[in-house]
C-alpha cells in the first residue's frame, strides 16, 4: 500500500519482499543452538533461563539424550498449582522433542506448529546413537521473518548467522555446569 505522493509506506509488502523471498527454508531462520538442562534443573532456574535468553522451551537431557521439553506452559500449570519451589524439570517436562527437519518450507514449518500446537519445533542431530537438538525455530522466528524490512532484520538467524565459536560456547557451558555444580554443594 503506498501512502500520498507514491512513497512507499512500512506496510508495503513489496518493502518487505527481500528478507521474505530469500529465506524460504526451515534453516534459513532457525537458531543455531538450543538451550538444554538436565531433568534435576530446579523450574526456578527454567524461568529465569527463559526469562533471560527470550526463550520458549527448553529441552531436557540426561545422559545426552533429549527427555523431553520444559516450556512457559508447563512452568506456568506448576505455578498454578502453587507446587513450583521444590520441583525439577524432570517433574514437568512434556516429554519428546517435536521435530522438524532443515529444509522444509517455513509455511509448512508454521502449519506443522499449529497442527500440533507447538509453537517451538527442534532441528535434531544423530551422532554415535544419541539424538540431541542442535537448533531451534518458534513462532518468534516466523514473526520476526513477517515483520522483516531486509536481511538485516534478520542476521541473527539461520545457518550464516554469526555465531560465538564453538570453543567459547564449549567454554561457557562448562562454566556454568561448574556454577552448578558448586551451588548444589553449598
Amino acid at each position: 500500500m503506498a501512502v500520498a505522493g507514491g512513497a512507499a509506506s512500512p506496510f508495503d509488502c513489496r518493502f518487505r519482499q527481500s528478507a521474505s523471498m530469500t529465506r524460504q527454508l526451515v534453516r534459513d531462520l532457525m537458531t543455531v543452538g538450543v538451550e538444554t538442562c538436565t531433568p534435576d534443573t530446579p523450574i526456578a532456574d527454567l524461568a529465569r533461563l527463559l526469562l533471560e535468553n527470550g526463550g520458549e522451551e527448553i529441552v531436557v537431557l540426561e545422559g545426552g539424550h533429549a527427555l523431553g521439553t520444559v516450556g512457559v506452559a508447563q512452568l506456568m500449570q506448576a505455578y498454578a498449582r502453587g507446587e513450583f519451589q521444590d520441583l525439577k524439570a524432570g517433574d514437568v517436562l512434556q516429554e519428546g522433542v517435536p521435530q522438524i527437519p532443515p529444509d522444509i518450507p517455513l509455511t509448512a514449518a508454521a502449519q506443522i506448529m499449529l497442527d500440533q500446537r507447538r509453537n517451538t519445533l527442534f532441528l535434531m542431530h544423530h551422532a554415535g546413537g544419541i539424538e540431541y537438538p542442535a537448533a531451534v525455530l518458534s513462532y518468534r522466528h516466523l514473526l520476526r521473518h513477517m515483520i522483516a524490512r531486509d536481511e538485516q532484520d534478520l542476521k541473527d538467524l539461520g545457518i550464516y548467522a554469526e555465531r560465538k565459536p564453538p570453543l567459547e560456547t564449549f567454554i561457557q557451558r562448562r562454566n556454568a555446569a561448574r556454577r552448578q555444580t558448586r551451588s548444589k554443594e553449598e
